[in-house]
C-alpha cells in the first residue's frame, strides 16, 4: 500500500503483527515497533531502540484520509491501496488526456503481449494482458499510437503502476 503525507509518497507494507508488536516496511527500511492504540484515535508508538512517539489520528470525513497530529505539527495522510489505485487509474484512463504509457495500477503477472514495437495500433485496441488477484485485465490504448518500447516479457512479475509499454501518439 502507498501512504501519502503532504507530498510525500511511501510504499509501506506491514510484515508482522503480533499483539501490538509491528514490523513494518517503509520504502524498503524495516521497522519494528510496539503500537498501542487508545481511545478517541491516540496513539503510542515505540521504537525498538525505546524512543517514544504519541499521536492523534483523526478521521474527518473520507474513508481513507486521516489528519495525523503529532507534538506540534499536523499531518494530512492518505492510504492508497490497490482499490483506490485501479479508481485512479480509470478516471485517468476516461479523462481524455493523451496516453503515454500503459500500466498496471497493482501488482501481478504479464499474461500475453499483444504487440510489438512499432506497431501502430488504432484507440481500442488491446496491447497486453496482466493477471492480477487471480483476474485477467485486457489494457487497451485509448488513442490511436504508435508502440515505442515494450518493458516487460511475457510472464514477468510487475510492480503496480510499472510502465509496461511507452506509446507515442499518432500524429498525421
Amino acid at each position: 500500500m502507498e501512504v501519502r503525507i503532504g507530498d510525500r509518497t511511501a510504499e509501506v507494507e506491514l510484515i508482522s503483527k503480533d499483539d501490538n508488536k509491528v514490523s513494518i516496511s517503509i520504502d524498503g527500511n524495516i521497522y519494528d515497533v510496539d503500537i498501542v492504540m487508545a481511545e478517541n484515535g491516540l496513539c503510542s508508538i515505540i521504537t525498538k531502540d525505546g524512543k517514544s512517539y504519541n499521536a492523534e489520528i483523526k478521521r474527518p470525513n473520507k474513508d481513507k484520509e486521516y489528519t495525523v497530529n503529532v507534538l506540534f505539527d499536523s499531518y494530512q495522510v492518505e492510504m492508497i491501496d490497490l482499490h483506490t489505485k485501479y479508481l485512479r487509474s480509470r478516471k485517468n484512463a476516461e479523462s481524455g488526456a493523451v496516453q503515454d504509457r500503459i500500466f498496471s495500477p497493482m501488482p501481478g503477472k504479464v499474461i500475453k503481449i499483444l504487440v510489438n514495437k512499432g506497431d501502430r495500433v488504432e484507440a481500442g485496441t488491446s496491447v497486453i494482458i496482466v493477471e492480477a488477484m487471480k483476474m485477467q485485465s485486457e489494457y487497451k490504448v485509448k488513442n490511436a499510437s504508435i508502440i515505442k518500447d515494450i518493458h516487460v516479457a511475457e510472464g514477468d512479475t510487475i510492480k503496480g503502476d510499472e510502465t509496461l509499454i511507452s506509446l507515442s501518439p499518432v500524429t498525421e
